[in-house]
């Protein structure tokens, strides 16, 4: 189903873009400092396991990235953290957990679990619930919990990182008790229009297929809905349910709800692309600081045009372990 478009946000065609039309877009840091690494492009990132594991920073403009992100995902799928149907887990295990935030909410939703968060990098909070710890720790080698353990392993927003999905699967399915559920939570790296207002040439468009032709050269896979739901299928996992969510990019959409969305979005646009743009585009495809730059930025300059009418799609795949399975 299309988004359909704000009327009175065209009332004022001069006004080209959200700014004039009197949307804040600014930000506070939210979070505590973190750990230094590797300076870069001004910015600070992840190097104990190589440079090349992960390409987003670490600092704290990230990690206020993640926390927004977080609660945009939320509403977009309608308030709720998970699409497995869980009754009373006791062991949930969050791979990639960024900030925490996730597995913190987690462990207030179900206080009788413990919830352990994994990352490569220790940038999460000291507090924390107390049926909730983290770990460094990388998906990537081999895991070190036991088999038939988890009630649920959880995963979102790391494919940029994997370098190997049958093995995480593989490692997934196995830490999994029988029973017990796998879920992946993934964007499509595409945008998407519906009402022709996004030329090819538009700047996020242009900035999608750099992206995409850098993570392509790290042999790093764009997930697809069908990506994810074969892994779960090859790997055994039965009941495969996908939710998808469309987040649109700035408050353009009628809906209450949606525009919402798309006001958050944003503001998560003012830092997104440089997130996932600078390191890609300068290790891995050899450009220029600023040229990459102007990319990025350029990426920021189209969201903030209420003229184009540009959403993103989230997927929620997840699966049941079956019974009996070891």
């Amino acid at each position: 189903m299309s988004i359909e478009v704000d009327p009175t946000i065209l009332l004022k065609p001069e006004d080209s873009d959200y700014n004039s039309s009197g949307y804040d877009t600014s930000t506070a840091s939210l979070t505590s400092s973190v750990n230094q690494y590797l300076f870069e492009n001004g910015r600070q990132y992840h190097a104990y396991y190589g440079t090349d594991k992960y390409l987003q920073p670490t600092d704290e403009t990230e990690q206020d990235r993640l926390d927004l992100h977080h609660e945009i995902l939320r509403l977009a799928f309608g308030e709720t953290t998970h699409e497995a149907p869980l009754k009373e887990p006791h062991h949930i295990l969050d791979i990639g957990t960024g900030t925490g935030i996730w597995a913190i909410d987690m462990a207030d939703q179900y206080p009788m679990a413990e919830v352990i968060g994994t990352d490569l990098s220790p940038i999460q909070p000291s507090w924390v619930p107390a049926n909730c710890r983290f770990e460094v720790d990388d998906a990537m080698a081999v895991w070190t919990y036991q088999s038939d353990f988890f009630d649920l392993v959880h995963s979102r927003n790391i494919s940029s990182g994997v370098t190997n999905w049958n093995h995480l699967i593989s490692e997934m399915m196995r830490c999994t008790k029988p029973g017990g559920y796998v879920e992946l939570g993934e964007a499509d790296i595409d945008i998407y229009c519906d009402d022709g207002s996004m030329k090819s040439d538009n700047p996020l468009k242009v900035y999608i297929g750099h992206l995409r032709s850098a993570l392509s050269a790290m042999q790093r896979t764009s997930p697809t809905t069908t990506f994810l739901e074969n892994l779960l299928k090859e790997a055994g996992f039965e009941d495969i349910k996908t939710v998808q969510a469309k987040e649109p990019i700035g408050p353009w959409a009628k809906d209450p709800r949606m525009k919402k969305i798309g006001a958050m979005s944003l503001l998560h646009s003012e830092t997104v692309y440089e997130s996932y743009g600078m390191a890609a585009f300068t290790r891995v495809l050899g450009m220029g600081e600023e040229e990459a730059r102007n990319i990025c930025n350029g990426a920021v300059k189209a969201t903030k045009n209420k003229n184009y009418h540009v959403y993103g799609v989230h997927y929620r795949v997840c699966g049941r372990k079956p019974v009996g399975k070891n």
